[in-house]
């Protein structure tokens, strides 16, 4: 599903080379929810942008459903980004004055396999966001916010669910809901879900967690 081989990430400082990633290995399947846990500057996020097709490695191989990206153009890659990868960041990302069906109604503009307006609807009913739909997103609470995101990144059918931080401006009740959606959803649609965060109590809902310190990653065991 998502292999990463051997992959590093440098970046240049002056004269200085620092390496973000150091070299990393890893193999997660569809169904999944991973977590990779560390403190801030650690690496965790340059190693999501490289799993999102954001940034390619200095070296290694990153593969996503058995294909290499490492040699993708930008086009390649910006299609690859809207065909299998969903993002969930820290804030919300939602457009302020676009009403909540209407953000839906924008991606269904922009790409084509998308849920059925059945599955959508379902999902929403799901996530308890069916009743404010025709609302802006400054009538919504936080974790409001947080679930439509979720619906976002799912409603495009990708493979994988990249979440950055998603719980760190909610509150511990809203955290805990976020990730129980998080876990449901990506078990019943068979995504894998990959989540970046500090917050150490998110680790008990994931299938594998992983600790990310200096660049250097090892999976709890």
């Amino acid at each position: 599903m998502l292999s990463f081989e051997n992959v590093t990430k440098s970046f240049k400082d002056g004269n200085d080379t620092i390496e973000a990633v150091k070299s990393t290995n890893f193999s997660l399947e569809k169904g999944e929810l991973v977590a990779i846990i560390g403190p801030s500057g650690s690496g965790k996020s340059t190693l999501l942008t490289m799993a999102g097709a954001l940034q390619l490695p200095t070296e290694g191989k990153v593969l996503l459903n058995g294909k290499e990206i490492n040699h993708f153009n930008e086009k390649a890659l910006s299609k690859l980004r809207l065909r299998e990868i969903g993002f969930i960041l820290q804030t919300s990302n939602l457009i302020p004055f676009l009403t909540i069906n209407q953000q839906f109604e924008l991606l269904k503009k922009v790409k084509k396999d998308i849920m059925s307006k059945d599955e959508l609807d379902r999902l929403l009913k799901q996530l308890g966001l069916d009743k404010i739909l025709n609302q802006l997103p400054s009538e919504i609470s936080g974790g409001q916010k947080q679930r439509v995101a979720i619906a976002k990144a799912l409603y495009t059918k990708p493979s994988v669910i990249l979440a950055d931080e998603p719980t760190a401006s909610l509150d511990t009740e809203n955290a805990i809901e976020v990730m129980e959606i998080l876990r449901k959803e990506t078990k019943e649609l068979n995504k894998l879900g990959i989540i970046v965060t500090h917050d150490q109590r998110l680790t008990k809902y994931c299938d594998k967690v992983f600790e990310m310190v200096d660049g250097q990653l090892t999976e709890r065991t």
